[in-house]
């Protein structure tokens, strides 16, 4: 039996749900990717306390696992963050089968460092790590995917970004009214940033990653502030009356009284290859069938 391609995964959360969801499609795995999505949304209901069970956490595990079987989704149990510590399920483990290859997405905290240190070939984590821990700063901002691989320093790591999923949500600049017209702007968006001087809220450990996006020369004069403990990140920017957060469609944003202003950059899960790694050519198999889709994003690999 040929060895499977071994592809390292978020263990929850959106990012999972976007592979699972990408991979469905060329694989006619969409039962399996079902069947883990609603077994993990279910359990961070009941790890958040918003869902009621009679059953332990060790007794759902057991029936939620197949061992005998690698086509059949596998879970393992990890602390949560939350106030005591709670065990969570997680996914661990499930092997598809893509043009003929089988595929075994491998459940991983840190996806994109387990490529980092040579454990995977392939893998797939959210382009935010990649701004933060390996592209150059420079004083051009950064604003898409495709320019990544050029920002990534190849003394520093074989791993580069190959496509992006799709799963877009954006970093994006709020402001308040008031901050904005003061400055005699119509938006908050780079040219505001460029010529404002003050705090700018964020979120915690994005401070490279806002230098990225936004470029050092833009962030000279600029003193980052975050949210105080248990407050969300709109109210904060409200206090403080500019940030950069995450949005979908702003609508917080604006139930806060921000104005929405200009997207810097896609926050997306991203296909990563370890370049040293991916020699096998059903690794390339693996890769054009992911890449098949038109209304994937594509970025070329340096």
């Amino acid at each position: 039996m040929t060895a499977p391609v071994r592809i390292a995964v978020p263990r929850k959360g959106r990012p999972l749900e976007a592979v699972l969801d990408r991979l469905a499609t060329v694989s006619g795995g969409e039962t399996v990717a079902d069947d883990v999505i609603s077994t993990l949304r279910y359990e961070k209901a009941v790890t958040k306390g918003e869902q009621s069970v009679e059953t332990t956490v060790y007794e759902r595990l057991a029936r939620y696992s197949n061992l005998e079987d690698p086509s059949q989704p596998e879970y393992t149990l990890l602390r949560d963050d939350r106030d005591g510590k709670p065990r969570r399920i997680v996914f661990d483990s499930v092997t598809l089968d893509i043009e003929g290859v089988p595929v075994e997405l491998v459940g991983r905290e840190e996806p994109f460092r387990a490529l980092r240190t040579h454990s995977f070939a392939l893998g797939f984590d959210s382009a935010d790590l990649v701004l933060e821990e390996v592209v150059s700063l420079e004083p051009e901002p950064l604003s898409a995917l495709a320019d990544l691989n050029d920002r990534i320093d190849p003394h520093d790591t074989d791993v580069r970004v190959v496509t992006g999923l799709g799963d877009t949500v954006h970093h994006t600049v709020l402001a308040k009214p008031s901050v904005v017209q003061e400055a005699g702007h119509d938006a908050p968006d780079r040219s505001f940033i460029a010529e404002y001087e003050g705090p700018l809220v964020i979120s915690p450990r994005y401070e490279r990653l806002v230098e990225a996006v936004l470029g050092t020369d833009a962030t000279r004069g600029l003193t980052f502030e975050y949210p105080a403990p248990d407050e969300q990140e709109e109210p904060a920017i409200a206090r403080t009356g500019i940030g950069i957060y995450l949005t979908v469609t702003g609508g917080t944003a604006r139930d806060t009284g921000l104005l929405v202003g200009e997207e810097l950059f896609p926050s997306e899960t991203v296909l990563l290859e370890n370049e040293n790694e991916a020699d096998d050519p059903d690794i390339e198999t693996v890769k054009s069938a992911i890449q098949l889709d038109e209304t994937v994003s594509t970025v070329p690999v340096v």
